[in-house]
Formats: structure tokens, C-alpha cells, sequence
């Protein structure tokens, strides 16, 4: 496993600071949306007693950005831009090489800004057959970014793809928040013109509804990762970071906002039939992951579900859990879900008719 050191230069260590503060906040805080349910538990498989299949011979291959996955699932962006974040970033890397999952680097703009900061998001030599995918502040479109620096940013990282997340509430409350989100999409569009790689977009955790995914697909956007509610809160992140007592109390208005994944998932999927779908926020097992795919998601996306096991932290003090045991649990409760209902592969689970409503 290759180490990463490296130290700021003093004019970027606010930076290297906040994605530290970040970490801290999502290992040691409580900011999981308050209210809302990313809706997994308003669905239930039907069971099939009798599957008529083998559960060592199930296929859960798929396809995502033209590479093989082993199985339809992604480490979802999660950290990059100060040190501690390398070391993350390689286990999650050569975790998901092992085990044959995609995965998305955290913002980018860091290394972008300084490059001593690069390292932290140089995953492709433990990662060498993976699609990776590279990551930047959509709102940073408005802020003197452009093609060269997506371009950057997807070299940086050897990625397959590049994804422009969308933050319009985390940054109202971040202390040195970009809140100007005007014109985006004929910007979006054009990067998505230029750039040599396929370009997606993401939410952080309130959700893409119909509407906004229709005019991104009719912008060039090649994938969509709903990021729904229900998962983790980045105004609640923040609310740990904020020294104005007003928007700190604010935060708290907002531990409800945002659209369940669920909600995104079926919303999307229906408007846009063919564009590949992400789903993630708030997925914790591989029944959930199951029960995305089954609405219409072509892979599942899993955060910080991971992180404690990717930052060495021991949950339990009887079992440590790494992100290889998160990752193969993960997966062995997809399959024993696609099992017990019968379904034999990815896009006969796709295609099932045993998802229930509950009432």
C-alpha cells in the first residue's frame, strides 16, 4: 500500500482544515438526517420459497462508464485535500479493486489549488482496473473553473469520469461557502461537450427530483447519482463548523430537508428511462442496495456507511470492522436478497416484480 505525505503550504491549510473538520464531524458526530427516511423501509421483497437457482452460481456482474463491475455497487465521493484523507482514500481503493466496486474521489478543488494536496486522491496504482471518478464543485463552474481544471482534475486521478457535485444548501451554511448558483447548466453543458470523459452529476444528500435530472441528461450529462435524503445531513455537517449562532441554530430547521432516495429513484428512472442511475444516500445494507436497483437503479452507493472501517476506527469494541468486512457484507446481503427472490442476476433483479409497496 503506497503512503501519502504531504503538508499544505500555509495559504491553503483553511482548506486542508475544513476537510479534516469534515472527517472528525462524520466519525465522531451525529448528522444523519432527522425526520426523513431515504424510504427503504416503505418497500419489502415478496419471498420465494422455492428460487430454483444456485447461490454460488448468481452472476452480480454489471457494466458502468464501458469497464466491469463484479458487482453494481460504488464507494460513493466521500473525502480528498488534506492529509489524513490519503490514507482513507487508498484502503477505500484497494478495497474496491478487491472486491471489483466503482469509486468516486471526494472534491477535488483542494488539489486543484495546491498541489502538495494532490496525493491525497492518487488512488489509480491500487486501483488499476476499477472505473474511478473524478470530482468537483459544480458551483465552482461560477467561480473561475472551466474545462481545463475538470481536465485537471481527471488526469489528477487517472479517472474514468467525472462528476460535478451540487451542494447548494451545504454551502449557504458553510462558513466559507460559493452560493452563487446562477447559469449553471449551460456551464455543466459545456464541460460536458469538451471534457474527453463521460461528465455526471450528484447531489450531496437532499435528492435530484424529475425535473432537474430531465434538464441535466438534456445538458450531455452522461450519469445521475440521485443522492437522496435520509442519509447523511451536510447542513447538520456544518452546523458543527458554524460560529455564527444564527445559522447554527438555522441548521436545525433544515435536519428534514431534502427528497427520499426512494422518491428520486422512481422519479428519475420514469423520465429518464435510458440514463445510467446512481443511487445513493442513506443505503446502509445490501438489501437496500437490492431494493434500489430493483426501482431503477443501475448501481448503489454506499458513504459513509464505510467510512469508520476506510479510517481505521473500531465500531465495536468486540469486533473490529473494516471496510473489507463492510464491503463483503454488503454484498452477501445483495445476494441473499436477489436469492430469496429468485433472481438469478443483475438485470433479472432489475426486472422483478416482488417489490412491495407497504401500506
Amino acid at each position: 500500500m503506497t503512503d501519502y505525505t504531504g503538508t499544505p503550504t500555509e495559504g491553503y491549510e483553511q482548506t486542508a482544515k475544513r476537510k479534516s473538520e469534515h472527517i472528525r464531524i462524520c466519525l465522531e458526530e451525529s448528522v444523519q438526517s432527522i425526520g426523513i427516511d431515504p424510504g427503504f423501509s416503505r418497500y419489502r421483497f415478496r419471498h420465494r420459497a422455492l428460487p430454483d437457482l444456485s447461490f454460488q452460481d448468481m452472476d452480480l456482474s454489471t457494466s458502468f462508464l464501458g469497464m466491469k463491475l463484479q458487482v453494481p455497487l460504488l464507494i460513493s465521493s466521500m473525502t480528498g485535500g488534506t492529509g489524513e484523507a490519503g490514507p482513507i482514500n487508498l484502503r477505500l481503493a484497494e478495497a474496491a479493486e478487491t472486491r471489483g466496486w466503482a469509486m468516486g474521489l471526494g472534491s477535488m478543488r483542494a488539489a486543484i489549488e495546491n498541489e502538495q494536496l494532490a496525493g491525497t486522491f492518487k488512488v489509480r496504482k491500487e486501483a488499476p482496473t476499477i472505473p474511478i471518478i473524478a470530482n468537483l464543485g459544480a458551483v465552482q463552474l461560477n467561480y473561475g473553473y472551466g474545462v481545463d481544471q475538470c481536465r485537471q482534475a481527471v488526469e489528477l486521478a487517472e479517472a474514468n469520469a467525472l462528476v460535478l457535485h451540487l451542494n447548494s444548501l451545504q454551502e449557504v451554511f458553510q462558513p466559507e461557502g460559493d452560493t452563487d448558483f446562477r447559469g449553471l447548466v449551460s456551464r455543466i453543458a459545456e464541460v460536458c461537450k469538451q471534457l474527453d470523459v463521460p461528465v455526471g452529476v450528484k447531489e450531496v444528500g437532499w435528492g435530484i427530483d424529475a425535473d432537474t435530472a430531465q434538464t441535466l441528461a438534456e445538458a450531455g450529462v452522461a450519469f445521475i447519482d440521485v443522492a437522496g435524503a435520509g442519509g447523511t445531513s451536510w447542513s447538520q455537517v456544518e452546523k458543527y463548523r458554524i460560529r455564527d449562532p444564527l445559522r447554527a441554530d438555522a441548521a436545525a430547521a433544515f435536519a428534514d430537508w431534502g427528497i427520499p432516495t426512494t422518491d428520486c429513484i422512481r422519479e428519475v428512472r420514469e423520465c429518464l428511462p435510458d440514463t445510467c442511475l446512481i443511487a445513493s444516500g442513506g443505503l446502509h445494507t445490501g438489501v437496500d442496495a437490492a431494493k434500489a436497483i430493483a426501482l431503477g437503479a443501475d448501481l448503489a452507493g454506499f458513504g459513509r456507511t464505510l467510512l469508520a472501517g476506510a479510517a481505521g476506527v473500531q465500531p465495536s469494541k468486540v469486533k473490529p470492522e473494516s471496510v473489507y468486512f463492510q464491503l463483503e457484507r454488503i454484498e452477501f446481503e445483495l445476494r441473499t436478497a436477489m436469492f430469496g427472490i429468485g433472481a438469478s442476476s443483475i438485470s433479472s433483479l432489475r426486472t422483478t416484480d416482488r417489490l412491495q409497496t407497504l401500506t
